[in-house]
C-alpha cells in the first residue's frame, strides 16, 4: 500500500476525462492534475518543444512526490513517452498502448481507424501498436484538428450544427473505408462520443483512451503494489494560466462541478 498520490497531466482541459475515469476505477487515490492551459493545444508542436513541454510537466508533478504519472495528453504520448518513462524512475503510464490492445480485442474485420492530433497521427505511434498486437490490422487515420477548440468552447451537443457538421466532414471518409473500430485517440473526444457514434453508426465500435489508460493505471499499481489504503481520495487541480476560466470549463470534462479553487501555478520554473 502506498498513500503518496498519482500524477495526471495533460494541455489543457483534456485529461480530466481520464481523471473522471480514475476516479471511478481508483477512488481511493489522490489525484494531482496539471493542465498546461498558458501553452494549449499541444497538437501543432514539434517533438522538440513538445520533449520540453513534457519534462517540465514531470518535473512539476514530481514536486509532489508522486508515486506514478499518467500522461493524459494523445499528443505527448505519441511522441515523448518513451523518453519520459527512461528518465524516471516511477511508473508513467501513457494513453496510447492500452487504446491498442482495447482495439485489437475489439476488431472483427481488423480495420481500426483513429481520430486525434496532427502531431499524434503524424507519429505512427497507433499504428505500431496496433501492429505490435496484429500485424494483419489495417489502421486508417484521421487528424482533426477543430475538435479540440470546439470542446473547449462548449460545442459538444447534438443538434449543433457546428460540430455535427465538422464531424461529419472528418468522419464519412473514415465510415466509407468499412472499419468496425474507432480509436478516440485524444481525451477531449469523449465529450464528442455521441456525435461520433451517430456518425459511425452503431456497429463501429469507440475505444476511449482515457479510460483504457485508467485501467491500465490500475493495473500498473496492483502490478507495483502500490495501491492506496481503503479510503476517499481527493483531486487537485493546477493550471499555467487563467485558473477562474479552468474551472468553469472542468465541470463539463469532470460531470461534477469544481468547489474547490483551481491553482496557478509558474511552468517555466520547473
Amino acid at each position: 500500500m502506498d498513500q503518496r498520490p498519482l500524477g495526471v497531466f495533460d494541455s489543457g482541459l483534456g485529461g480530466l476525462t481520464a481523471v473522471r475515469e480514475l476516479r471511478s476505477i481508483l477512488p481511493s487515490e489522490n489525484i494531482i492534475y496539471f493542465g498546461d492551459s498558458s501553452r494549449v493545444p499541444y497538437g501543432g508542436r514539434s517533438d522538440e518543444i513538445l520533449h520540453r513541454y513534457a519534462r517540465q510537466d514531470v518535473r512539476f508533478l514530481r514536486s509532489f512526490d508522486i508515486k506514478a504519472i499518467l500522461v493524459a495528453c494523445g499528443t505527448v504520448s505519441t511522441t515523448a513517452l518513451p523518453l519520459l518513462q527512461q528518465e524516471n524512475d516511477l511508473p508513467i503510464v501513457g494513453v496510447v498502448e492500452p487504446a491498442c490492445r482495447r482495439a485489437a480485442t475489439k476488431t472483427r474485420n481488423k480495420r481500426v481507424g483513429l481520430i486525434a492530433t496532427a502531431a499524434s497521427v503524424r507519429s505512427g505511434a497507433y499504428e505500431r501498436g496496433l501492429h505490435a498486437v496484429d500485424s494483419e490490422i489495417t489502421v486508417i487515420s484521421k487528424a482533426c484538428p477543430l475538435f479540440v477548440p470546439l470542446v473547449e468552447n462548449g460545442r459538444i451537443h447534438r443538434g449543433d450544427i457546428v460540430i455535427e457538421t465538422v464531424a461529419r466532414e472528418y468522419l464519412q471518409p473514415l465510415k466509407e473505408q468499412g472499419l468496425d473500430t474507432l480509436i478516440l485517440g485524444c481525451t477531449h473526444y469523449p465529450l464528442l462520443e455521441e456525435i461520433v457514434q451517430d456518425v459511425m453508426g452503431p456497429d463501429v465500435t469507440l475505444i476511449n483512451v482515457g479510460q483504457e489508460s485508467a485501467w491500465e493505471m490500475k493495473r500498473t499499481l496492483e502490478r507495483c503494489d502500490l495501491l492506496s489504503p481503503d479510503r476517499v481520495g481527493e483531486t487537485t487541480l493546477y493550471v499555467s494560466d487563467r485558473p477562474q476560466d479552468f474551472a468553469v470549463q472542468a465541470s463539463r470534462f469532470l460531470h461534477h462541478e469544481v468547489h474547490d479553487a483551481v491553482r496557478c501555478i509558474d511552468i517555466e520554473q520547473y
